[in-house]
């Protein structure tokens, strides 16, 4: 896996070499468990049950109003791919498609609701960005599938 150091190499390099040579699934772990974290709650506040609540309805009426899409059509969209993406990303299953949908998700968020907050968001999109250009890493189902599928 890694070169051995030399028993003289300082513990700062030793350090630094272990930090470079990390496996490269921890960061795709935690990028995905971290923003569907925020994806969850935040859908969770929009539902009782499996309905969605008319302060949800409310809301996307009066503050989270986006262009093209009818109030109720994108309370109804918003909740179901923050449900649905973030439990994939947490199993790591349609990885780069989820991460892509709630990119998407963030964008529109950051240009039409709050453009304010586009420190949260920025964070929210290198997280996304992270997956969809490098995969979910090793521990994800879509890596048992790519494996089964291809060979890998």
């Amino acid at each position: 896996m890694s070169e051995a150091l030399s028993p003289s190499v300082s513990p700062v390099a030793r350090l630094l070499h272990a930090l470079e040579t990390a496996p490269p699934w921890i960061n795709g772990l935690l990028c995905r468990c971290g923003v569907a974290a925020i994806f969850w709650r935040s859908a969770r506040t929009k539902v009782d049950g499996f309905t969605i609540t008319d302060n949800t309805y409310f809301l996307f009426q009066e503050e989270y109003r986006v262009p093209l899409l009818p109030p109720e059509a994108a309370a109804v969209m918003a909740t179901t791919v923050e449900h649905l993406a973030s439990a994939l990303l947490v199993i790591g299953l349609a990885s780069r498609l989820s991460a892509a949908a709630l990119l998407g998700m963030t964008l529109v968020i950051q240009t039409f609701v709050y453009p304010g907050s586009w420190p949260d968001h920025l964070l929210w999109a290198s997280a996304l960005v992270y997956v969809v250009l490098r995969g979910p890493g090793a521990v994800s189902l879509d890596a048992l599938v790519r494996r089964r599928i291809l060979g890998d």
